[in-house]
């Protein structure tokens, strides 16, 4: 028998924030003759380099890859550096534009710098799927095509939108999904994971791994992470997303932000509790033996503890506490340089000019949008100063060259010049 957990502690952990795994009683299996063997699992996640910096909503996948790991299998950060070339056609309308080598290769660097905040770089089995994409050459390509066919490739949810909507579609696209069976193939999988979004290419995983002898890998998908707004999808175009590279307080004072019953979901998918831990936690704010503010508040240090240290999150937490329950200015608040060009509009004031708040929060990234900012200030959500903006328009005479400009929970100094 070897070290491993029990089946059902590890369970506990593995099945924390999953939306589906296909199949339940196959990881168990699977678990079991791990420990029967001594043999770790093989576990897997893929990650196409189309952009240079990640969110948390990126790090769902790679918290359970890192729970795998601290549960003694082997994990596979696998880099999608050739099917990069491809483009993921995932939740698109539209053909993805393809990147060059030059750009995939920066992106990767990137992503493998940020990606050892989170795994453990010496357990961490780092591959790219070019080593045996590149090498499967023409008549390769050709046989493992021929294990798919059209009609199956137009079951997919986004290929039968476009094709009913007479879009186009890139034969290169029908060639995503089989190319990251395919890497399960080259890894020998027992586990691959990946978003609810992408439950066609991993089952074409399993296929692929019967037609090749392999035992076919479990499946875990994980959700989707909404945004600090707690609706939409967490994306850095929507200004609603928690980079992981963001200051300590930055990310501190978003997290502070959420909703209360988003904050069960951000503790479930970016956290290392197991499931029954954060359902007892959540057990005693309900019974009012923990305030809902104290359970954000630990989650927000454990996050940002994750990403930066532990002194960074005391830190971040005790200028937040100064700044909003102590009523003081944060010594970390964010300072942003802005020109009164940017700001001014022509209005009926006397004078005829006056800085527009919303302006000024979009600049300074607390709103995405004129329309966010227009309903934040009319729900009296904005601060200047300490005090409540009760105005879309400022005279111009009447705002400070610094002025620390609050939105919620979430604050920044404007240097105006």
């Amino acid at each position: 028998m070897s070290d491993f957990l029990s089946v059902d502690e590890q369970m506990d952990l593995l099945q924390k924030g999953a939306a589906e795994i296909i199949r339940v009683s196959d990881l168990r299996e699977r678990l079991e003759d791990s420990r029967k063997t001594g043999r770790p699992l093989r576990v897997k996640a893929g990650f196409d380099p189309t952009a240079p910096d990640l969110h948390l909503g990126h790090t769902v996948l790679m918290r359970k890859l890192r729970h795998f790991q601290q549960l003694g299998h082997t994990v596979i950060f696998l880099v999608g550096d050739f099917t990069s070339l491809i483009g993921d056609p995932t939740g698109r309308n539209v053909t993805r534009k393809p990147l060059t080598r030059e750009q995939i290769n920066e992106n990767a660097e990137t992503y493998q710098a940020q990606v050892f905040k989170i795994l453990d770089r010496e357990k961490t089995e780092v591959r790219f799927n070019s080593e045996w994409l590149d090498k499967l050459g023409f008549e390769g390509t050709i046989r493992l095509a021929a294990n798919f066919t059209v009609s199956q490739m137009l079951e997919r949810d986004e290929f039968h939108k476009r094709y009913e909507a007479e879009q186009p579609i890139g034969l290169h696209e029908f060639l995503y999904p089989m190319m990251q069976g395919y890497d399960s193939v080259a890894l020998e999988c027992d586990v691959e994971l990946g978003g609810t979004d992408q439950k066609f290419n991993l089952q074409c995983g399993r296929d692929l791994q019967r037609q090749y002898g392999q035992k076919p890998q479990i499946v875990l998908m994980t959700p989707i992470l909404e945004g600090l707004d707690g609706v939409q999808k967490m994306s850095k175009s929507l200004g609603n997303a928690i980079g992981i590279n963001e200051p300590p307080a930055e990310m501190y004072g978003k997290l502070m932000s959420i909703s209360d019953e988003v904050m069960w979901k951000y503790w479930t998918l970016l956290s290392d509790l197991k499931q029954s831990e954060v359902d007892a936690l959540r057990g005693e704010v309900a019974a009012g033996v923990v305030h809902p503010m104290e359970a954000k508040k630990r989650l927000a240090r454990a996050i940002v503890g994750d990403f930066h240290s532990a002194e960074d999150a005391a830190r971040a937490d005790e200028n937040w506490a100064r700044m909003f329950q102590q009523k003081t200015d944060s010594e970390d608040l964010e300072e942003v340089s802005l020109t009164y060009a940017d700001l001014v509009g022509t209005s009926g004031l006397p004078g005829g000019y006056a800085v527009r708040l919303p302006k000024l929060l979009i600049g300074l990234g607390l709103a995405a949008s004129g329309a966010e900012a227009s309903r934040k200030i009319a729900e009296k959500a904005v601060r200047l100063d300490g005090e409540v903006a009760s105005s879309a328009l400022i005279p111009l005479e009447k705002l400070p060259a610094r002025i620390v400009v609050r939105l919620g929970k979430r604050a920044k100094v404007a240097m105006i010049s």
